[in-house]
């Protein structure tokens, strides 16, 4: 028995936890946060997860509050909790002209530094790194694969907004425009926006994107949820028509729109759904291949989709 005792705690005190970084880790000219979930066993080139929280959360609630950290420890990827440095209602820099543009500042590039570092201290694989958040995590989910589409594979935003919506003078400004949906573009001009923030970027491949959004969202209109889908899918050179449409999933009264040959931008209604959108981490793992974890994982790559 007593053997027995020493060994469960021995089991205890070495399972993963959420961990903070608090020395350098590069370029963090916001000082966002920094906290990392590793689970005991890492798959061989483990992807990463980004999951930045909502407007008055903070890296332990969004750590908390979904199921990705235990899926993490099924199957050996790394999730990133960056936690924002705006202390008065902790949302994040998704206007300013820095944050909207590739490594020129913002809370983006303090994420996309502790990207950098973790790839490099966990050996992990380059083309398997993923973004999703709710609210003003999914403004952030847009704002790194619009600005970032070297560094990010995919992203998850659940009733966010477009790339670029935000956009003002500070990195705190909040957009009534935008939030009530007064703000619209033609398809081309919003892949304007989404391509001004990275203008020597001239790969043809682009993150596959996923977005969610309520059509009863009090808080960010549900006429975003129409400009994310003319954004996306001009940035990926698709039309406004989609290739397929699915009632009822993944929940009732949600439909699913998959846009392109290639099915690398799709969009769920959720119908009767306010601002406070249920996360499908499911949905999110199959979208990200996040369960594989060997063999031809994310078979899209960094191919052209």
């Amino acid at each position: 028995m007593y053997w027995t005792s020493l060994a469960l705690l021995a089991t205890a005190a070495s399972a993963a936890s959420l961990q903070q970084v608090t020395g350098s880790f590069g370029p963090n000219p916001r000082n966002v946060g920094f906290y990392i979930y590793v689970p005991d066993k890492l798959a061989a080139r483990p992807p990463i997860l980004v999951n930045p929280h909502w407007c008055h959360g903070d890296a332990k609630a969004c750590y908390s509050g979904s199921q990705y950290a235990t899926l993490a420890s099924k199957y050996g990827f790394i999730v990133i909790y960056p936690d924002s440095p705006n202390t008065a209602d902790k949302c994040w820099d998704v206007s300013s002209n820095a944050t909207l543009t590739h490594d020129a500042g913002g809370d983006s590039l303090g994420i996309v530094s502790m990207v950098r570092w973790t790839l490099d201290k966990y050996k992990g694989d380059p083309s398997r790194v993923f973004v999703t958040g709710v609210s003003s995590g999914a403004m952030m989910t847009s704002t790194l694969v619009g600005a970032y589409p070297d560094v990010f594979a995919g992203g998850s935003a659940f009733a966010g907004v477009p790339f670029g919506c935000f956009a003002g003078n500070g990195y705190g400004v909040w957009s009534d425009s935008c939030a009530t949906g007064k703000i619209s573009h033609s398809p081309a001009e919003w892949a304007a926006v989404v391509k001004a923030a990275y203008p020597s970027y001239d790969k043809k491949w682009r993150p596959k994107m996923q977005i969610f959004h309520g059509t009863n969202d009090e808080t960010l209109n549900y006429k975003n949820f129409n400009e994310e889908v003319k954004e996306w899918t001009a940035v990926l050179g698709y039309g406004q028509t989609p290739t397929s449409t699915t009632p009822n999933t993944p929940v009732a009264n949600w439909t699913k729109y998959v846009y392109g040959p290639n099915d690398w931008f799709e969009a769920y209604s959720a119908g009767g759904v306010t601002h406070n959108i249920q996360n499908q981490e499911a949905v999110v793992m199959s979208w990200f291949d996040l369960a594989c974890t060997s063999g031809d994982c994310f078979k899209w790559g960094k191919g052209s989709p």
